[in-house]
């Protein structure tokens, strides 16, 4: 297997599809259940892609993705948003965090909104992992 993928959901069935969905596409998929378990794996095994879901418990994919793109180790790893949440809402919470924090953050190189077919997943993992 090539790359890692790391996937951040919080539902066991998100996590089974987006796995196989991976493995079949030729990558090695790990798995992290909030964003709190998810920043310790990033920091340590730095994968070559992020699958994050938005609403979880501990961590929120929101405050997750923003510690992902505002730390210069961190920043070039691409993040997929794929979540039941619309992205206008995703990007409002975004624009809302930057003036109260005082720093934007670039978009998700991709957001995908449940649910997705495996074969478009499938063709945003190629995009950015080839």
């Amino acid at each position: 297997m090539g790359k890692k993928v790391l996937i951040v959901d919080d539902d066991a069935d998100i996590r089974t599809f987006a796995s196989s969905v991976i493995e079949n596409s030729g990558y090695t998929p790990e798995i992290a259940v909030n964003g709190e378990e998810a920043i310790e794996k990033i920091r340590k095994e730095k994968p070559d892609l992020i699958i994050l879901d938005i609403l979880m418990p501990k961590e929120s994919g929101i405050k997750m993705y923003r510690e992902v793109k505002t730390d210069p180790k961190l920043s070039d790893i691409p993040v997929i948003i794929l979540s039941g949440i619309a992205q206008r809402t995703f990007t409002r919470s975004q624009k809302a965090l930057a003036e109260f924090e005082g720093q934007t953050v670039p978009e998700p190189e991709a957001y995908l909104e449940k649910p997705v077919e495996p074969e478009e997943l499938a063709a945003t993992l190629k995009k950015f992992l080839s």
